[in-house]
């Protein structure tokens, strides 16, 4: 099992930043790669930005070139670093780990909300 848990929401205004942080607990061994989704009310769940062991980022469209996935494997840690934020980018944000199997699963964080204020 895998536990996840977020920090670093808040609110922000248009331009300004905040970063995110997500600490896993559990059987990190089995996490194959790691991620960042939000969510707004009435819409799916979209991922925002990935990272795998070997370093290797994807970033969605939308937040490519002001979001930035990092880790930190001796802390078990992964961040989000959201520069020039937009109201666009006003969601609940959590952090996912790709968990071994078979089948390979993603665990979800709690969620931690994000205001940007236009």
């Amino acid at each position: 099992q895998v536990q996840l848990v977020e920090s670093g929401g808040g609110l922000v205004q248009a331009g300004g930043s905040l970063r995110l942080s997500c600490i896993a607990s559990g059987d990190i061994a089995s996490i194959k790669a790691m991620a960042w989704g939000r969510q707004v009310p009435g819409k799916e769940r979209e991922l925002v930005a990935a990272i795998i062991h070997s370093g290797h980022t994807n970033y969605a469209s939308a937040v490519k070139g002001r979001f930035t996935i990092s880790k930190d494997n001796a802390k078990n840690t992964w961040d989000l670093q959201m520069n020039n934020l937009e109201p666009e980018d006003t969601a609940v944000y959590y952090c996912a780990a790709d968990v071994a199997g078979p089948p390979v699963t993603r665990k979800w964080g709690q969620g931690t909300q994000v205001t940007v204020s236009s």
